[in-house]
């Protein structure tokens, strides 16, 4: 199944670097400590994508990664900030000017010969899965006497982890790498003087950088590869993943049976943020100037968030794939906590929270702290019941939801998946799910995608329609919950024309062909423009197979037996409707 998308853009390089230009001055102006780390570490995270992006410039014009002078001088950034954020991190968030020696770094970096562009990752620890920096910082201070120490980040989200490794442990060198391949079966491309580079010590410990083990921990386990094979004793080799599990189904024997004895350092999200060895660094003191006092936490992780409908009526969840959320109760106040990105990306929803609370469609966004997104609980809410409520008014309610954020959330033209993209997708799940024959016949869309594309005119869509994301308050407003991620998530939709919240609506609220062309209708005239009939019977059947696609998935990755029940349920349905909209 086709679900995830690849998190990569085009940019100027001196684009890039004027957002890490940007983020140290908002750190410098800070009013509070805790406003200036964010910012410090939203530099970082932009440092490191502009890295990757300029490293692996140059590794696609060489075929291997090798020594150069706008490498070293990319990591020298890394590793000075990395330095200002271990100094703010255990001194408790002062306030003040950021070191002018980072300036430094960045004009060397600004006046050297750059790439026309550079395609930069995303970062998807930083921006979905709660991966704080100062998790490795921790990880690291178990080695800060060790030597002598050589860190190798794993690009791309390795790179910038693996700097803040190199200064918390002072190790003698970072180098980075990026694995090629087979997914399952990764190599390193290295120039001999790289390789020279990190083997010129032969009595060193290595400390390898990445954000996992996933399916196969195949990067970690072609670092270590390369390492033995040039004869470097396994016991001279540690990991530094983002959590303590083992590789994924995909990984070979022999790199679970190297995994399983090696030494590995972690410290994960509950150890950083909810058991803290200081109390300046937990999540509660974090958040608790924007909620009027301390509060208690109660986490709502994991498909938590039902319990209050009754197990017989739960809604299914892809629990895997849920952002950490907590409810927080202050005595007075109750607030939902959820994890929205560090740096642009928790920004950008926070700006997204406002729009849509104050045109009355969500709940009251009370600020965002260190990449959480802190909301007022909103109390005597009860989930909407499609069955019993006035049908006419439902649709109003949500063509001027629509429209809304077609009119007032615009997008840019490569903030989401092309209807090419969509259309290959539609084709592989179709394919999948429902046999060869059915992925053929959707074949037809891929020849009209190209001609089609001209006409999207893309908003930030809410991609998330179902009908338990919303809920009644106690006048009996309807609210969307769940408003703010699915259009930067960690899947390959984005981004879309507003066909693609329309033809959601119409599955998930399982309309007639007059209530949706009754929707049709208000959206458009909530948006100022009409919805375009030819994209959403394109868009249509492309929103069926994504959501076919994303529930099997979870089904496949989730063994409770309850559960199991709920995802087979949203499985069937989805493949009903997409064999429903076959040509």
């Amino acid at each position: 199944m086709l679900v995830y998308g690849d998190g990569t853009r085009v940019e100027k390089p001196l684009r890039q670097i004027g957002r890490v230009v940007t983020a140290l001055e908002r750190a410098g102006d800070a009013r509070s400590g805790l406003d200036r780390h964010d910012h410090l570490v939203e530099a970082l995270i932009d440092a490191g994508e502009f890295a990757q992006g300029a490293i692996d410039a140059e590794f696609e014009a060489a075929g291997r990664d090798a020594p150069s002078p706008l490498r070293d001088a990319a990591t020298a950034l890394l590793v000075a900030l990395a330095v200002e954020i271990r100094r703010s991190w255990v001194t408790g968030f002062p306030t003040g000017p950021v070191d002018q020696n980072l300036r430094r770094h960045i004009d060397t970096l600004a006046g050297m010969p750059l790439p026309a562009e550079i395609r930069c990752r995303l970062a998807e620890g930083f921006a979905f899965y709660a991966l704080y920096p100062e998790s490795y910082l921790e990880a690291a201070a178990a080695l800060a006497r060790a030597r002598p120490l050589k860190v190798i980040g794993i690009r791309s989200i390795g790179l910038p982890l693996a700097a803040v490794v190199a200064e918390a442990c002072g190790a003698d060198g970072l180098v980075s790498v990026r694995p090629v391949g087979h997914p399952f079966q990764r190599t390193l491309a290295l120039h001999p003087a790289l390789t020279a580079e990190l083997l010129g010590d032969r009595s060193a410990t290595y400390l390898i950088v990445d954000e996992g083990p996933g399916l196969s921990g195949s990067s970690f386990g072609a670092v270590a590869d390369h390492l033995e094979a040039r004869g470097v004793d396994r016991g001279r080799i540690r990991f530094f993943p983002s959590h303590g599990g083992e590789p994924g189904p995909q990984a070979s024997a022999a790199h679970r049976e190297r995994w399983r004895g090696a030494a590995r350092h972690w410290v994960d999200f509950d150890t950083l943020a909810l058991r803290p060895r200081q109390p300046w660094h937990g999540l509660a003191a974090w958040v608790e100037d924007l909620v009027g006092g301390p509060g208690r936490l109660e986490e709502m992780f994991a498909g938590d968030w039902r319990a209050g409908h009754g197990q017989s009526h739960w809604p299914p969840s892809c629990r895997q794939q849920e952002r950490r959320k907590f409810r927080l109760d202050t005595g007075g106040h109750r607030f939902l906590v959820k994890f929205a990105g560090l740096g642009r990306h928790g920004r950008d929803k926070l700006a997204r929270a406002r729009a849509l609370y104050e045109a009355g469609f969500g709940p009251e966004p009370v600020g965002y702290r260190r990449g959480f997104m802190v909301e007022r609980w909103v109390d005597g809410a009860r989930p909407l019941d499609p069955a019993a409520c006035d049908r006419p008014a439902l649709l109003r309610r949500v063509a001027a939801y629509i429209g809304f954020r077609a009119r007032r959330l615009p997008a840019s033209t490569d903030s989401g998946a092309s209807l090419a993209t969509l259309s290959d997708m539609l084709c592989v799940n179709a394919s999948e799910a429902l046999g060869e024959e059915a992925g053929h016949a959707f074949r037809r869309f891929a020849r009209i995608a190209d001609d089609l594309e001209p006409r999207v005119r893309r908003v930030q869509t809410d991609n998330r329609l179902h009908r338990w994301e919303w809920l009644l308050d106690r006048d009996g407003t309807l609210l969307k919950t769940d408003a703010l991620d699915h259009c930067a998530a960690h899947d390959l939709v984005g981004c879309q024309d507003i066909a693609w919240d329309v033809a959601g609506t119409a599955i998930e609220f399982d309309l007639g062909p007059e209530e949706e062309a009754e929707l049709q209708m208000r959206v458009g005239q909530e948006a100022g423009w009409p919805v375009d009939p030819d994209l959403l019977r394109f868009l249509t059947p492309c929103y069926a197979a994504f959501q076919l696609g994303s529930w099997s998935m979870a089904r496949a990755s989730d063994g409770d037996p309850h559960e199991a029940v709920r995802l087979d349920r949203e499985v069937s349905r989805y493949a009903r409707h997409l064999r429903r909209l076959l040509p």
